[in-house]
């Protein structure tokens, strides 16, 4: 099934937006950019995340622990061993393959339990503080640390919504799950998890509740946001990390006032949304720009057309399409960009293409030209096959020729294909729509 970045329950056919999941859908090939922020659970008002942290800072500290009575070997090999966490595909990976840190870098973390004589008595409260005085520890390995440590319930969570959904699960061998109660990692335990079909490695979701792109204690904010102002007080100072850190190393204090002040204003640090659609008044600029463009290629308007309607579409049709890909190829010679968008089926009308065309994707082609030509339905329905299946859709400036149009009659008659076209009036009509919130822009497609 050659489906344009495989997710999960694309790849088993199971129908769903990721406005619905629970949790954030996994790509097979590639890393979500998102990052597991362990603050989330630290300001969640359930129990049981507050549950979840606390074990999970009690599992860190035990690392404490071992490095002051001389077990500091035990300690490093634990830590190198939580560095990296596959199951979950977070991060910037392109093959959801992530490296471990080497033993120099878990040394750097460790000696903070010796170094530091407040975290030496009384460990951390927040995993993330580690980034401000260690180099090279950035938000997506503090992601990986708190999922590791955090597998077992992540194993249990994962089952569960593989119930709830229907997505296949196998018996599995899994690595480096945390035993709370022994503070050790257990090698290897077989549990029943969905597996990559690619490489079948074991897949874990987790709940989108706990999801940021940026860790709400950062180094960057701290830096920008509180050194430069209130510790050096001068923005202009050229920022050098290292010394900030090794400050940081020596004024554990000061770093506990901007640690004190982000717990201070917990309220504002929310999960952020895997897809943000764009403001309605920033739809409506960019459909303007469209409206001003020449048909052609002149002064790239060709591009120019492309890149807005790409952000316009894949914010109008959220979040009954989950957009996938921007699609750029060759075809004699020519740059196409097709926006591929996974068929939820969340809607009547979608599951109709689904049912009649097989489509599994929706492709949309995007001609910035003043009349369609046959060409350009060839194109489009040489491009109707396996995922796409027999629906396809023209996004162009005006109606379609008659001639053009008694064209997509005739394929519709002789094999099946639907092609429809959407023009600048029927993208002006989504953008309304979007406006006024009465119906769906995605009902203007129907029509």
């Amino acid at each position: 099934m050659a489906i344009i970045r495989p997710r999960l329950p694309d790849y088993h056919n199971i129908a769903i937006t990721q406005e619905d999941a629970d949790f954030g859908i996994p790509f097979l090939d590639e890393d979500i950019p998102f990052c597991l922020d362990p603050f989330l659970l630290f300001k969640s008002p359930s129990q049981q995340d507050n549950a979840l942290h606390a074990g999970l800072i009690n599992s860190f500290n035990y690392l404490g622990y071992l490095v002051n009575t001389g077990k500091e070997k035990i300690a490093s090999e634990m830590l190198i061993r939580a560095s990296e966490c596959n199951e979950v595909g977070f991060g910037f990976s392109g093959t959801r393959q992530g490296l471990r840190i080497g033993p120099k870098t878990a040394a750097n973390i460790l000696s903070l339990f010796k170094v530091i004589p407040q975290i030496k008595q009384n460990g951390f409260v927040h995993l993330e503080e580690i980034q401000l005085y260690v180099d090279q520890i950035a938000k997506d390995r503090i992601s990986d640390i708190v999922c590791t440590f955090l597998k077992s319930f992540l194993i249990d969570y994962t089952m569960d919504q593989c119930l709830k959904l229907g997505i296949p699960a196998t018996d599995i061998d899994i690595l480096n799950v945390y035993d709370l109660k022994a503070n050790s990692f257990i090698d290897s335990e077989k549990v029943k998890l969905p597996t990559n079909p690619e490489t079948q490695q074991p897949i874990l979701l987790v709940p989108k509740r706990w999801l940021r792109r940026a860790l709400w204690i950062n180094c960057d904010d701290y830096v920008s946001g509180y050194y430069l102002k209130d510790v050096v007080k001068d923005e202009t100072v050229a920022k050098n990390r290292i010394e900030i850190l090794n400050f940081n190393r020596q004024n554990y204090d000061l770093v506990q006032v901007y640690v004190k002040e982000k717990e201070k204003i917990q309220a504002d640090c929310k999960n952020d949304p895997l897809f943000q659609p764009i403001p309605i008044l920033s739809a409506k600029r960019k459909f303007a720009a469209i409206k001003k463009l020449p048909t052609g290629k002149t002064d790239n308007a060709d591009k120019i057309y492309e890149g807005l309607v790409c952000q316009l579409l894949a914010s109008l049709l959220y979040p009954h399409l989950d957009f996938a890909s921007e699609q750029v190829r060759t075809v004699s010679g020519v740059q196409i960009r097709d926006l591929i968008f996974y068929n939820s089926r969340s809607e009547t009308f979608l599951e109709d293409i689904y049912k009649n065309y097989e489509s599994l994707q929706l492709v949309f082609e995007l001609k910035n030209v003043k009349n369609i030509e046959r060409d350009h339905i060839n194109q489009l329905n040489r491009y109707l096959a396996n995922e796409f299946g027999k629906f396809g859709v023209l996004i162009t400036r005006n109606d379609l020729p008659k001639a053009m149009f008694q064209n997509t009659i005739d394929l519709w008659s002789g094999h099946r294909r639907c092609i429809i076209a959407l023009t600048d009036a029927d993208l002006e009509l989504m953008v309304n729509v979007y406006e006024s919130k009465q119906r769906l822009p995605l009902e203007v497609v129907q029509k």
